[in-house]
């Protein structure tokens, strides 16, 4: 049955690819394209998620930062804001999921290199100056599982000088119980964990919380926002924040 799970909901993938990306060109001929944030919902709804949210996510002039447990984050968080995301460059290598993510006006970056982080920043910098909603998951890793890890703030650089209008939105992602079982972690390739997913049987509740606007001006650094955020996170999934949290660049 499992096999059979994952041939089920992959199909219903490609489905929605076929049917989305042709409707995608077709709109952007006509000045704008909301397909790929409907094709990402489909994708969510297909892996099995039943995302419902909380909150009113902003639509423009906007950094998300949310907790990161897995690549469902990204079909979650998108279905349910429209947002485009920060990802490492080698992304943009892989094969159709890079094309996908530049379809989804991705912001690619080079993490391995700390020589480039004033480049990073710059580029996620102007993304958001055109009003392009952007997420970041800023603990850059899922390792940490259902616990939140500190923050990165080396790209919220981005965010300083403050940019008119620009805010940050934490957003906390709940998958309930079956976050322990959704968490990539480990060793596990990514075919191997989107196999299990796939396959993974019944579905799966998440939340999307969209918490209370940050004005970075009135964070003052990049430090103080990124540990502002994780805080806010931590308690809207029920956590006790932790104050040992710092920057890890």
């Amino acid at each position: 049955m499992s096999k059979a799970r994952f041939l089920w909901r992959a199909g219903l993938i490609v489905l929605g690819l076929f049917v989305c990306v042709p409707l995608h060109y077709g709109s952007r001929l006509l000045g704008g394209s909301r397909w790929p944030r409907r094709f990402l919902r489909w994708a969510a709804y297909a892996s099995g998620m039943r995302v419902r949210s909380e909150g009113e996510p902003l639509h423009r002039h906007v950094l998300f930062l949310a907790n990161h447990l897995s690549w469902l984050d990204i079909l979650v968080l998108a279905g349910a804001s429209g947002t485009a995301f920060v990802s490492k460059d080698d992304v943009a290598r892989w094969p159709v999921v890079g094309w996908l993510a530049r379809l989804n006006n991705t912001v690619f970056i080079a993490r391995s290199s700390r020589a480039a982080v004033r480049h990073q920043a710059d580029a996620l910098r102007e993304a958001l100056a055109r009003g392009q909603p952007v997420a970041l998951f800023p603990e850059g890793t899922t390792e940490g599982g259902m616990d939140i890890l500190p923050f990165r703030g080396s790209l919220l650089a981005a965010l300083f000088p403050p940019l008119p209008g620009v805010q940050v939105q934490a957003v906390a992602l709940d998958y309930g119980d079956a976050g322990h079982d959704i968490a990539w972690i480990g060793e596990e390739s990514a075919p191997d964990n989107a196999r299990r997913i796939l396959s993974r049987k019944g579905s799966v509740p998440v939340t999307v919380r969209f918490l209370a606007r940050i004005d970075p001006g009135a964070a003052g650094d990049r430090k103080v926002l990124a540990e502002r955020a994780r805080v806010e996170i931590v308690e809207a999934l029920g956590g006790a924040p932790s104050g040992a949290a710092a920057d890890r660049l």
